[in-house]
């Protein structure tokens, strides 16, 4: 990602639609894991400027890692952090109880994206949950990956396919972002359209009622995500995973 956007995004966000509605819908699942008499040990892997640290304080104690220096400038100091590659952790086998990582290993510089699967789940203890967060489909793809160097996305067939590679055993999968898909359709056409329009940032704050109406369409949908529900389509695809179990 370019330096610029950690800047933008370590003052949005806390308030930007769609990191408080994707947080939102995260919480959907992570509530519904099952109780530890301790706090979890919670890893989020490509923390960024730290944003995701505070609100995981729910589920336990976490602590953060990114490659990009620029990332970690803006964390916020509260918690343990250090500079590493999602590729090669610094961390013991079965580590942590809860591995996040949101929109990660379909960056560039990840050059193999199974390769970090597998560090994901090695650092998992048997028991523990891996969330993961990542775009879908790359006929979305826009000027957005460009700014913040995504190589690829997902669909679940792709992501199942990498999670079991890696030892991982996938419990919940769903697209998100998907009551808002045709606002990223009308986006990316209106890019395709219009070629001399210059890369631009997503992560501007919209007026105040688009913000407000965004995020609630994120709250519908993890409402229903909540009572078991799954969507067929999205801008993003969220995947709920744990670490392969011997019968």
């Amino acid at each position: 990602m370019e330096a610029s956007e950690y800047e933008i995004l370590a003052h949005v966000e806390h308030h930007h639609w769609w990191y408080t509605g994707m947080r939102t819908i995260a919480d959907a699942w992570l509530r519904q894991l099952p109780t530890t008499a301790q706090p979890r040990r919670i890893l989020d892997a490509g923390c960024g400027t730290g944003g995701n640290l505070t609100w995981l304080t729910h589920y336990g104690s976490p602590l953060g890692f990114d490659f990009a220096s620029h990332a970690l400038s803006h964390a916020p100091s509260a918690f343990p952090l250090l500079r590493a590659s999602i590729t090669n952790m610094p961390f013991a086998d079965a580590s942590f109880d809860l591995v996040t990582s949101f929109e990660v290993i379909y960056h560039r510089g990840v050059h193999d994206d199974v390769l970090a699967l597998k560090e994901c789940a090695r650092v998992l203890a048997p028991t523990g949950h891996l969330l993961l967060r990542l775009p879908a489909f790359n006929w979305l793809r826009g000027h957005h990956d460009d700014r913040v160097h995504g190589a690829r996305r997902y669909t679940t067939a792709d992501l199942h396919h990498k999670l079991a590679q890696a030892g991982l055993t996938p419990l919940r999968t769903s697209y998100v972002n998907t009551l808002l898909l045709p606002l990223a359709l009308w986006q990316r056409f209106r890019e395709r359209q219009h070629t001399d329009i210059a890369p631009e940032s997503d992560l501007q704050i919209p007026s105040p009622f688009v913000n407000t109406v965004a995020h609630g369409a994120l709250q519908l949908e993890s409402s229903w995500l909540r009572m078991g529900g799954r969507f067929p389509v999205g801008v993003s695809l969220l995947c709920l995973a744990r670490p392969h179990r011997s019968t």
